[in-house]
C-alpha cells in the first residue's frame, strides 16, 4: 500500500515538472525576442512562442512612415490606420507571444506577466530602445466576431499598459490594436477554442 502511495506521489510530481517545463519552453527569453525584433534578427522555425508571420488579411504595401518623436511578453503587416498613425511594412520584424488572459477577459494571468516581463526587458534593451512597436491582439473563433475584436483590443491595451507601468516604456513607443479572429494562425471553424490563435503580436515599426 505504501509503495502505491509513493508511486502515485512520484507520478504526480513528474506530471507537474513536465507541465512546468512545457510552459517554460513556450515562453521565449528576452534575448530571443530581441533577436527576432531587431532589423537583422532571424528566428528559428523550431523556436516555440516566436515565429515569423507571412502577410495576412490585414496586409498593406509598405508606405512612408511619419517620424514620431521618441518617448518611451508565437509577422503580418497591419491594416491601414488613421491619418498620422504608423504602419508596418511587410518585412517588419515581429514576434508572436502566447499571452495567457483570464477566459473572456483582458485580465493578465501570472504566466502572462512572466511572458510580458521578457518582452519588457527586450523593449527596454539598448538594442531596441530606439524603436517603436505595434501591439496586435488576436483571438480564436469562440464568440462573435464583433465581441472578439473588442476583446482583442482590450487585451492589446492591457499589454501596452503593463509595459508602460512596469517597464516605463513611453506611450509614444507603443500602439495597441485588436484584430479579433480576422488573422488566425491556425484556421479553425467558428466556435473553436485554440490557444495558438489567442496570441499577441509585436511588430517593429522602426524609428
Amino acid at each position: 500500500m505504501q509503495n502505491r502511495i509513493t508511486q502515485a506521489a512520484l507520478l504526480g510530481l513528474g506530471i507537474a515538472l513536465v507541465g512546468s517545463a512545457a510552459q517554460a519552453q513556450q515562453t521565449p527569453s528576452a534575448q530571443q525576442i530581441i533577436n527576432a525584433l531587431k532589423p537583422t534578427g532571424t528566428v528559428s522555425d523550431t523556436t516555440r512562442g516566436i515565429r515569423p508571420l507571412p502577410p495576412g488579411p490585414g496586409g498593406v504595401e509598405a508606405a512612408p512612415m511619419a517620424t514620431k518623436p521618441m518617448g518611451s511578453n508565437a509577422m503580418a503587416p497591419m491594416k491601414p490606420q488613421g491619418q498620422g498613425e504608423a504602419m508596418a511594412a511587410p518585412s517588419s520584424p515581429s514576434v508572436n507571444l502566447n499571452v495567457d488572459f483570464q477566459s473572456g477577459s483582458a485580465q493578465l494571468t501570472p504566466h502572462a506577466m512572466q511572458s510580458l516581463d521578457q518582452l519588457g526587458q527586450a523593449l527596454t534593451s539598448s538594442t531596441l530602445a530606439d524603436y517603436r512597436f505595434k501591439i496586435v491582439g488576436h483571438t480564436d473563433t469562440v464568440g462573435t466576431p464583433d465581441a472578439n475584436k473588442a476583446l482583442s483590443e482590450a487585451r492589446a491595451q492591457a499589454v501596452e499598459s503593463y509595459l508602460e507601468s512596469k517597464f516605463n516604456v513611453p506611450a509614444a513607443r507603443l500602439a495597441a490594436l485588436g484584430v479579433g479572429e480576422s488573422d488566425l494562425m491556425v484556421k479553425t471553424p467558428p466556435q473553436t477554442p485554440d490557444q495558438k490563435n489567442r496570441r499577441v503580436e509585436i511588430i517593429n515599426l522602426g524609428h
